[in-house]
């Protein structure tokens, strides 16, 4: 891939990112180490914070690196279309849940319109295979491992 950046000084987008990987690892950092809550038996609540930290630091350094050394590649042009079925498919699923209406037509719905959005035409065959994933997975929570996912009317009928 040819990049048309510049030969001196850094490719400023690299640079940005990575130095606002490393301001936000910073306040994970902070974040994690103000907290009061221990553990009586080895990894504590404040475990994941400082994982979540290192995996920040390592890809805001990579992205110096990348800044300094040879620069991002240019991007490719965005496909509207495509991005408007992903939103609509999360806004669908947001409402879905806001409203009541449940996991598994919430998912149905994110499923479908994701589909689309990567180029997939069958909507209806897209919806049924959402459909069954989101209920088995509602099934596999609720009845399993005893948590509840937002539930609607259909959700009930299995509780």
């Amino acid at each position: 891939m040819t990049n048309d950046t510049p030969a001196r000084g850094a490719d400023r987008p690299a640079l940005v990112v990575g130095l606002l990987l490393l301001a936000v690892a910073g306040v994970v950092y902070y974040d994690a180490s103000q907290q009061t809550i221990t553990s009586n038996y080895g990894v504590g609540p404040t475990a994941m914070p400082y994982v979540a930290c290192v995996g920040l630091v390592l890809l805001g350094l990579a992205h110096l690196f990348v800044a300094f050394r040879d620069g991002l590649p240019k991007p490719e042009a965005a496909d509207r279309g495509a991005l408007l079925w992903i939103v609509g498919g999360l806004v669908g699923l947001i409402a879905c849940i806001a409203l009541g209406a449940g996991f598994t037509i919430a998912t149905t719905i994110l499923f479908a319109c994701t589909a689309r959005g990567f180029g997939r035409r069958a909507l209806a065959v897209d919806a049924a295979i959402g459909f069954v994933l989101g209920l088995t997975i509602f099934l596999v929570f609720a009845k399993l491992l005893t948590l509840l996912l937002p539930a609607g009317p259909l959700e009930r009928l299995f509780l």
